[in-house]
């Protein structure tokens, strides 16, 4: 039995070892030597409609690509049958930078916000701006071909704090 379970064990390690990528083995690209149609390529994984089912509400984000450059997306929760929070978001490039942009309806007096793009991987895309306090970064990371993981961070009251939506395709 003794033998079994080592056995079992031993498999189960070398399964790990073998099929599992450590995080900082995947390649990082400077996104600001990467050429636009390698950012949109590597992007390309973010299209399509994701869902995050809550007790407190549905959040759905949709990304489409406008052309070769651009990406346009929107993001809303809905609870019972009202849209609590409505968002628009570009990712395109200016001037050298990939920006990730994004008005909120309802704050900021609709006013776009824009986080530069510091971190792109075949899995996850990383935004930041330093300035705003909440988010000041924003990220996703793919798990899987059909899930992924958005989530956002920054100060709210000079605390540091975090959310993160585990979102399916559904497309």
């Amino acid at each position: 039995m003794k033998m079994r379970k080592l056995s079992f064990v031993s498999i189960v390690f070398l399964m790990l070892m073998v099929n599992c990528k450590p995080y900082y083995r995947l390649p990082h690209h400077d996104v600001h030597k990467n050429n636009d149609a390698s950012v949109i390529t590597q992007a390309h994984w973010l299209l399509g409609i994701w869902k995050s089912k809550a007790t407190d509400g549905d959040l759905t984000e949709e990304w489409k690509q406008k052309n070769d450059s651009v990406y346009i997306g929107k993001s809303y929760v809905i609870v019972k049958t009202d849209t609590v929070f409505y968002e628009s978001i570009c990712l395109e490039k200016k001037n050298t930078t990939w920006n990730y942009t994004v008005a909120v309806k309802n704050q900021n007096n609709e006013l776009p916000v824009s986080f530069k793009m510091t971190r792109l991987t075949p899995t996850q895309l990383v935004f930041a701006n330093p300035r705003h306090d909440f988010p000041s970064t924003i990220s996703y990371t793919q798990v899987t071909q059909d899930s992924m993981v958005a989530k956002i961070s920054g100060k709210i009251k000079g605390k540091e704090q975090s959310q993160q939506f585990y979102m399916k395709r559904y497309n």
